[in-house]
């Protein structure tokens, strides 16, 4: 009987940190999560590599970060040549279950050569993924994003993902089996149906951070411009704010559906959760909403990584850790050696002493090179029109960005505007950009200096596998064979 355990992965889309229990929000009403954390390991300090979806999804089960190959974009995705650590584990002796519609960080073909199962036993209502909001254009809502509450709650790709999971789990999956369960909430559009709509109270809710717009990137005021948020008020950011936390909420009741049923199906014992997301969001900070190709900012890199291993210890990791390093922490858990380079550490020894140093840094990354706006996204003409038009229009406004974050210190190099520099311990919320000034001039050299050398360590992979160096045909012919 192979004794290894099963691995669950719970990822919803778009959740920052900050919004759950457990991570300091004592606004946030996230039952499950908190549990999850309580009887396993809570990472304070995780960071993704990327802040948009796929690009982030595909760093953290490679364990290579963005630039290695080239996935900077929604749209160069895995392809079969590539790792991916579901491949690996069917590999491995896996049962790979791939739950619901978020295949979209692998190629064409490469979903269904990388799992056992994938999609769904219940069809999602494709109405209730894409219907259109209740404002008009004009509105200030409209391109904030809002569309307030649902009338009932709606079989959607969350719903359809998360019965689904259950189904599998509860007809019985043949162990040990890897069970990913991607959502697409909290991700905008900012909506929930009753009881989660109403669930938390508007004025309990944190007013967003507020900076000076004229020493931030230039995208941030071209945002703010275009979508028109300057038009929304206190009142008006609660309520996205609270609306976001309600979807929060209900992300964590499909969590604990999923964890229920596989206590049901007595799984637990021999059961690894993972619960973590791809990216954040901004939620009104900086008066921005939703996120930015090159917008490395905390809440939207810093990830609510939680890691319940029930044969292991709890506790909270303090030290950096990144999502590069889900991939060996899935391949050591599965006793599976990885057979290419990778630039992930496995997090497993941490979950037996939390305490143990890991990281004394965390790298992310995003953005474009001006010659790359061809290749940028286009043809949208909802919520995210404007989002596309300026990404063309000026295509200097997501230019690649490289951030690195240190016990105190957040440093963003940009390749066509000046740098920021945030003190984490006195400025948290990364408000004040304190970059050329001459007292921490020498503090910004350092920094720029790891990322140099980071770019240099992981700047490309050398493949395991040797090419012959002259056609065997043409080996024969010479040799005369």
């Amino acid at each position: 009987m192979d004794a290894r355990p099963n691995l669950l992965l719970f990822m919803p889309d778009q959740l920052r940190a900050d919004a759950v229990g457990c991570f300091g929000n004592p606004v946030a009403r996230t039952p499950n999560i908190d549990a999850l954390a309580a009887a396993g390991t809570r990472f304070d300090n995780a960071y993704g590599q990327h802040s948009v979806c796929s690009q982030s999804r595909i760093s953290m089960f490679t364990g290579w970060y963005p630039h290695v190959a080239g996935h900077r974009t929604l749209s160069h995705l895995l392809q079969h040549h590539e790792p991916n650590v579901f491949k690996t584990l069917r590999t491995g002796g896996y049962h790979v279950a791939l739950a619901g519609a978020r295949g979209d960080m692998m190629g064409v073909g490469v979903t269904e050569a990388s799992s056992d199962r994938f999609g769904f036993t219940t069809t999602p209502d494709l109405g209730a993924l894409l219907h259109k909001g209740p404002f008009p254009e004009d509105h200030k809502y409209y391109f904030a994003f809002y569309h307030g509450a649902l009338d009932e709650p709606p079989l959607d790709f969350d719903e359809a993902t998360v019965r689904t999971a259950i189904d599998w789990v509860t007809d019985g999956l043949p162990e040990p089996w890897c069970l990913f369960v991607p959502l697409m909430y909290p991700h905008p559009p900012f909506t929930a149906a009753e009881p989660w709509f109403s669930l938390h109270d508007r004025n309990d809710v944190p007013l967003p951070a507020q900076t000076d717009r004229s020493t931030r990137p230039r995208f941030m005021q071209a945002i703010h411009d275009r979508y028109g948020l300057g038009r929304l008020d206190d009142d008006d950011w609660r309520e996205i704010i609270a609306t976001y936390y309600g979807m929060t909420s209900r992300v964590d009741d499909q969590l604990g559906r999923v964890l229920d049923a596989v206590d049901a199906a007595g799984s637990a014992e021999n059961t690894v959760s993972f619960f973590f997301s791809d990216h954040g969001e901004y939620l009104g900070d900086y008066g921005l909403v939703e996120k930015w190709m090159s917008g490395l900012d905390d809440v939207l890199v810093r990830n609510p990584l939680v890691i319940h291993d029930p044969r292991a210890s709890s506790g909270v990791v303090t030290s950096f850790a990144e999502l590069v390093d889900l991939t060996p922490t899935l391949l050591e858990l599965a006793g599976i050696e990885a057979e290419y380079t990778h630039f992930g550490r496995s997090l497993v020894p941490l979950l037996s002493d939390p305490s143990l140093h890991h990281r004394d840094a965390a790298f992310s990354e995003g953005g474009f090179l001006l010659e790359e706006e061809p290749l940028l996204e286009s043809g949208n003409t909802g919520h995210y029109r404007h989002k596309q038009e300026l990404q063309h229009e000026d295509t200097s406004l997501t230019g690649r960005a490289i951030s690195i974050r240190t016990e105190q210190w957040a440093y963003t190099e940009r390749l066509y505007e000046g740098p920021e520099l945030f003190d984490r311990v006195n400025d948290p919320r990364e408000t004040q950009n304190l970059a050329g000034s001459a007292q921490t001039a020498e503090v910004e050299h350092k920094l720029k200096d790891r990322i140099f050398r980071w770019l240099f360590e992981t700047s490309d992979v050398i493949p395991w596998t040797s090419d012959p160096r002259m056609e065997p045909a043409l080996r024969r012919q010479l040799l005369g064979e």
